[in-house]
């Protein structure tokens, strides 16, 4: 383990996903421990760490590409939140939503936006 990167990707992942972050790192821990720390050290402590973009820019791009993928329910609801830690409003998550139909479709982005909603109720 690199102590560096591991202390560096953990700050960030505590900065952008909170106890959100960490339940996906202890969710890991019985089968597949590496995994998490890859996820710490690289994603975090490597990617996240670059400086040319801020977090809300990374966030909207990690959101945008969740969106592509599909069937990524349990990591829009992380970085939905993520999102809202670095200062996204819902209405600008909406929106990077909705950019993403003429590209991917009504029903990616339909299942992005009731996520979107599952998330902003829990915290009302």
């Amino acid at each position: 383990m690199d102590n560096i990167r591991y202390t560096k990707g953990l700050r960030n992942l505590e900065k952008i996903d909170g106890t959100a972050g960490k339940k996906v790192i202890n969710s890991l821990k019985d089968i597949s421990p590496e995994t998490g720390q890859f996820i710490i050290e690289f994603a975090f402590g490597d990617i996240y760490e670059r400086k040319t973009l801020n977090l809300k820019q990374r966030e909207m791009i990690t959101l945008s590409s969740l969106v592509t993928q599909g069937d990524t329910h349990n990591q829009l609801i992380v970085h939905i939140n993520g999102a809202l830690n670095v200062g996204l409003t819902p209405n600008e998550i909406i929106e990077i939503f909705v950019q993403c139909i003429p590209y991917v479709g009504f029903p990616k982005v339909l299942n992005a936006i009731n996520t979107a909603k599952e998330v902003l109720n829990s915290k009302k």
